[in-house]
Order: C-alpha cells, then sequence, then structure tokens
C-alpha cells in the first residue's frame, strides 16, 4: 500500500472522516506514515493575527481545530505527523504533496452543491486534478 499519505484536514466533520479512511489505509502497511496538513489561508492569518495576543496564542487556537483528527490517529496508533503550510488551500496542497512526493493525498468533500461547486470551485476537485499521485476525497 503506501507508504507517506498527506492528510489533508481542516477541523470540519469532513476531516474526520477522511482522516478514519486515511488511518484505514495506513493500518495496511507497519511503516505507513500519515502526515496532517492544515493550511493557513494567508485572509483568515491576517484576522488571527489582529485578534491575538502573541503568536503561541494564534497556533494554539489552530492546533485546536485538528484535535480531533489528532486524536483518531494516536487512538489508532498510526505514525503521523502534523505540517502547518500558509496559502491558498488547494494550490498549497498540490504544492506540498508535490514537492514531498507523498503517495497518496486523503481530502475530505464539503458537499457542496452544483452551482456552489461551479462558482466557488472546492479545495478537493482543485487537488484532485493537480496532484501528481492518486487522490482520496471522502464524502
Amino acid at each position: 500500500m503506501y507508504k507517506h499519505i498527506l492528510l489533508a484536514a481542516d477541523g470540519s466533520e469532513n476531516a474526520a472522516r477522511a482522516a478514519k479512511e486515511a488511518i484505514k489505509i495506513a493500518s495496511c502497511r507497519k511503516d505507513s506514515m500519515i502526515e496532517v496538513a492544515y493550511v493557513v489561508d494567508f485572509d483568515q492569518s491576517k484576522t488571527d493575527v489582529l485578534h491575538s495576543g502573541s503568536s503561541e496564542a494564534i497556533n494554539l487556537e489552530r492546533r485546536k481545530k485538528i484535535v480531533k483528527v489528532e486524536q483518531l490517529l494516536k487512538d489508532s496508533g498510526v505514525s503521523y505527523k502534523v505540517t502547518f503550510l500558509h496559502g491558498t488551500p488547494g494550490l498549497e496542497i498540490v504544492n506540498y504533496a508535490n514537492e514531498q512526493q507523498v503517495e497518496l493525498v486523503v481530502i475530505g468533500s464539503r458537499g457542496l452543491n452544483g452551482l456552489q461547486e461551479m462558482v466557488l470551485g472546492s479545495v478537493s476537485h482543485k487537488v484532485m486534478k493537480r496532484v501528481n499521485c492518486p487522490a482520496l476525497i471522502v464524502k
């Protein structure tokens, strides 16, 4: 199976479901490692800095968003690490996955309807189209 799995997480229920699937896949191989990628959007980052007293407080708030995913990973016993990226989520996930030569990207679907996806686009769709490895979108 896959040794290096990139799990894109944003703190949503969809990300938690994606984590469960990534764990199932990683469990098939003893030396698999799941890398959790949380992308700090530039626009959100500016707001965080303005409303926070320190960089430690900002980092703590970001870490809290993925606590459910981290707990699932800890409970499963699979090897994992967390990486914080900065930029536009879809682009950053694709660039990171391609640069790090991950073997599989697992990402949750937000469940946009057809019109929303056409107008807004979706991070999972952008990742699926541009990443150089297999990708799994979890609904």
